[in-house]
């Protein structure tokens, strides 16, 4: 492939909540752009995208893929993202590198909690999206639902551009609202061939008043289509698409597109879209880079000419060596040259540099703004990471890493593999930042923690099938949190003689509760306090972060807590630096045990979907789990219930939610808040 022109490049992402169509509909992207040649299926497990062994098996996506396609004259950097919970992270570093995003949601499910989780956080990273209803052929399919439930629970404005032609089954085409034609879509040919023909003349009325709509919709973002609006007059296609997309870069307006991506229906205009609707790197504000030498903001616009800047945005253990996945921001990278790593302050070198198709390589000797590829050669990046040339030092923005909430104890089958394992957990923690090890200090375990029960098996499974390393797991483990629920002050004096030089520390800490989801908070005195060193101030913040970390009462992570550190009496030549640092240690334990303790325990929302001839059992095991409806809502003959239930309840729930609904009913579950412990968890730490 030669390099295209920056404006004819589009950086997206699929994304969506599970079993949405994400990788059908990625399947069809590439076939319909001359990728493949053949299109595979995911219950076949030979979807491109899903190359992983476990993907093929689960039926699922585990990792974010990237790919090159061209449709037409536009050249798509293409990531097809996981829709489960536990790999959220897949999701939000795909989406801090594209440009705009397609958002699927099922005709039938509608707006589901990932689906809530994926749009956030798009919202967050500022992303550009165009949306489509897929499935438009299934039983209980309701498109007009579906945008409804958009503008209530995602906040959005979306855009109807297309009618369906047929209900459910019957759905063979669709009206394009700006063209005014009915596009069909070849039967034998897996919808290869897209015709416009003239459409029924029963669906005239309906098409002008939904493309009247669109129409007054698009006047909101051109002064001169809106005075032709509002004169009555006709307004055609090439003066509706420039303004709608104004609204789209603004991040204002979703324009909805219809289909039914395993019947090979609604994909052609969907591309059309992405080329007419969604942004090239060109059309992006530039992006901020301080300057690490001097602190300044470097406003980076998308040009090849300027200062080299790339994100390392993830990190694959290819055979034991790391492939990094790079967005180059500004400036090119040609393969052999050598980087600064400015998070980490280290020389790196990209020796080899490919453009990726899933899990082939395509090596390429030269890399612009605005692409996104992959590097060989790379060995200190981890994701969030910035690359830059070694002569002008940028830092970019990093992501937001969700905290993971399950743990689970494991060791090696054959003792001679210990150091094997530790190796392999390295290199998968090379890949994903939310996952976790380390070694329990009372009993020598090596515990993992991830973001739920799917997330640790693949691991187990990884080291297995990837490195060769078989290992005894426990069961899954909640990670709780600790906090403090009232206000107390301590003041703690160290004094001890140690290889024989005396140190001499006093501490005087305010611990206090802070709003649940606020964090902790660490107030020092100011560093012009008389007597107080540099070296002081830094023992002490680091000791009270470390403790803050290590947990006070049964060794969980402390959360919204406010640490003031009130007074540090300084006598010179006397007090010294490991005093200080012993007294705030033992001085934030017994201020804390003072502040009456608590512990936190992590709620998921849940939304069970079930057949309803079956809902009051399923309601049944949630007020067994403790467990509280926050609401029930029925589509046709399923009933769709949200709750939130403490983490704890729901190991091995899929198996009860199963038998109890004859294997129709199904689950899924996100992180919602930390909510206090009941007595029969504090009990089982021995804390009441």
């Amino acid at each position: 492939m030669s390099q295209p022109a920056l404006n004819q490049i589009r950086n997206i992402g699929i994304i969506s909540h599970i079993d949405a169509g994400k990788t059908t509909v990625s399947e069809r992207i590439l076939y319909y752009c001359g990728e493949i040649h053949k299109l595979g299926e995911v219950h076949d497990g030979m979807a491109t995208m899903d190359w992983m062994a476990q993907e093929q098996d689960r039926g699922i996506t585990i990792t974010a893929t990237s790919t090159t396609c061209r449709w037409q004259d536009t050249w798509l950097n293409l990531i097809d993202t996981p829709g489960h919970i536990d790999f959220t992270i897949e999701v939000e570093r795909s989406l801090r590198v594209l440009d705009g995003a397609i958002a699927i949601f099922s005709a039938v499910e509608g707006v589901q909690p990932q689906s809530e989780s994926v749009w956030r956080q798009a919202d967050r990273y500022g992303v550009p999206r165009i949306c489509l209803i897929n499935k438009m052929d299934r039983v209980g399919a309701d498109y007009q639902a579906v945008l409804k439930q958009m503008q209530e629970r995602l906040g959005a404005r979306p855009i109807l551009m297309q009618l369906p032609v047929g209900e459910e089954g019957d759905f063979h085409s669709v009206i394009d609202l700006l063209e005014g034609c009915e596009l069909t879509f070849e039967e034998g040919g897996f919808g290869a061939a897209v015709a416009c023909v003239p459409v029924a003349d029963e669906l005239k009325a309906s098409i002008a008043e939904a493309r009247e709509t669109l129409v007054e919709v698009a006047a909101d973002w051109d002064d001169a289509l809106l005075a032709d609006f509002l004169d009555g007059q006709e307004i055609g296609a090439e003066r509706i698409r420039p303004a709608l997309r104004k609204g789209v870069l603004a991040g204002q307006l979703f324009p909805v597109f219809l289909g039914s991506a395993l019947r090979n229906k609604g994909i052609q205009p969907l591309l059309d879209a992405v080329t007419d609707l969604l942004p090239s790197p060109l059309d992006l504000p530039p992006v901020p880079a301080p300057q690490t030498d001097d602190g300044e903001d470097l406003l980076l616009p998308c040009d090849a000419s300027g200062p080299l800047c790339a994100l390392a945005f993830k990190v694959l253990s290819d055979e034991g060596r790391k492939l990094t996945y790079l967005r180059i921001y500004s400036g090119e990278l040609k393969a052999g040259d050598t980087l600064l790593n400015t998070t980490r302050n280290v020389q790196e070198r990209a020796s080899r540099l490919f453009r990726m198709h899933a899990h082939k390589r395509e090596r390429i000797n030269i890399a612009r703004a605005g692409d996104i590829v992959a590097a060989a050669g790379i060995k200190e990046a981890l994701t969030g990471d910035t690359l830059c040339a070694q002569d002008q030092p940028l830092l970019l923005a990093g992501l937001t890493i969700p905290e993971p909430v399950v743990s689970l104890a494991v060791e090696p089958k054959q003792i001679q593999d210990r150091d094997k394992l530790l190796l392999s957990l390295e290199k998968l923690q090379w890949e994903d930042p939310t996952f976790r090890v380390r070694e329990d200090e009372d009993t020598g375990q090596t515990v993992l923690t991830g973001m739920g029960e799917l997330h640790l098996e693949v691991v187990l499974r990884r080291l297995a099938d990837d490195f060769g390393v078989d290992v005894n797991a426990g069961r899954p483990q909640v990670v709780y949190r600790e906090s403090v629920s009232a206000e107390a002050r301590h003041t703690e004096v160290f004094e001890r003689e140690i290889d024989g030089k005396s140190q001499r520390g006093e501490v005087t800490l305010r611990v206090a509760p802070r709003e649940r989801g606020a964090g902790i908070e660490i107030v020092l005195p100011l560093a012009d306090t008389e007597g107080l060193s540099t070296e002081i101030l830094e023992a002490l913040d680091e000791t009270l972060h470390m403790a803050v970390q290590a947990g006070v009462q049964i060794g969980y992570p402390m959360v919204d807590l406010s640490i003031v550190v009130e007074q540090v009496p300084v006598t010179p030549g006397v007090t010294t630096a490991l005093g200080v640092r012993a007294a705030a240690q033992r001085g934030l334990i017994l201020a804390v045990r003072a502040a009456k303790p608590i512990l936190l325990e992590p709620v998921m929302a849940l939304e069970i979907t079930s057949p309803n001839e079956f809902s009051g059992k399923a309601l049944g095991s949630l007020q067994k789990k403790h467990g509280r409806v926050e609401g029930m809502e029925s589509s046709g003959v399923i009933d769709i219930i949200r709750a939130l239930v403490p983490l704890s309840e729901m190991f091995g729930y899929m198996t009860e939610l199963r038998s109890a609904t004859q294997g129709r009913g199904s689950f899924t579950m996100e992180f919602s808040h930390y909510d206090k412990a009941p007595a029969a968890v504090l009990k089982r730490f021995g804390l009441v």
